[in-house]
């Protein structure tokens, strides 16, 4: 039945694509949202009438941070091939995505930490001073607890743009479903391979979605 619909597909080939753009999904996310979190912390931290108040590290971070956020991402795997194939070794393959995919993704998530920490009621972080808390021990009880729910909903945001930055790695050669349905679907004329790869593609959105608006509801005591 799935040959006469979709007779150009092969589907041993569509779930190695599936299974690289899962992996370059997975691991992309894992990281950005570790360098998102330091770079939104110190943002919020080193910001106006915060405990590291520091305008000159402020504005150096929150430089980087736009700069990065507002490059397209087409034009920065362009950009970083050759810090790539000097720390990867290859522009070729899943793992070469990774640089531009993190540092795509990681400045974008840092600013919706930011959001999230300015949320926090400012009476909960002067209680914890006035207690005596270390800055670490605000960070760790005060800071990314009661922001958690926006950290979370901030990275099912991050992780959803994360697909769709590894299908237009896909097209330079990344692997992933991105470079499948350019290759065997596009260049070839094959519609139907196109249709499947995007489908699954939505899927596994939908899928993201879900688990993260699942977490944050059992998270979410407000």
């Amino acid at each position: 039945m799935l040959e006469k619909w979709f007779p150009n597909v092969d589907w041993a080939m569509m779930w190695q694509a599936t299974e690289e753009t899962l992996y370059m999904t997975g691991v992309s996310v894992v990281a950005t949202f570790i360098l998102g979190l330091i770079l939104g912390l110190l943002l919020f931290l080193t910001s106006k009438g915060n405990l590291w108040e520091n305008k000159f590290i402020y504005s150096i971070v929150a430089a980087v941070v736009n700069i990065f956020r507002s490059i397209p991402f087409i034009i920065l795997i362009v950009l970083l091939i050759p810090f790539t194939k000097a720390l990867v070794g290859t522009i070729i393959g899943a793992n070469a995505a990774f640089p531009a995919l993190i540092i795509g993704a990681g400045p974008f998530y840092a600013r919706m930490v930011e959001i999230g920490l300015r949320e926090i009621d400012k009476g909960v972080i002067e209680a914890a001073k006035a207690m005596g808390a270390k800055t670490s021990t605000i960070i760790w009880k005060v800071l990314i607890p009661e922001s958690l729910p926006a950290l979370v909903s901030g990275i099912t945001v991050t992780a959803i743009s994360l697909v769709s930055y590894t299908a237009m790695a896909g097209v330079i050669g990344a692997g992933g479903l991105g470079n499948l349905a350019y290759l065997d679907g596009f260049q070839r004329n094959h519609n139907d391979v196109t249709l499947v790869a995007t489908i699954i593609v939505l899927i596994i959105v939908f899928v993201i979605q879900f688990i993260g608006d699942f977490i944050t509801s059992k998270i979410d005591k407000r």
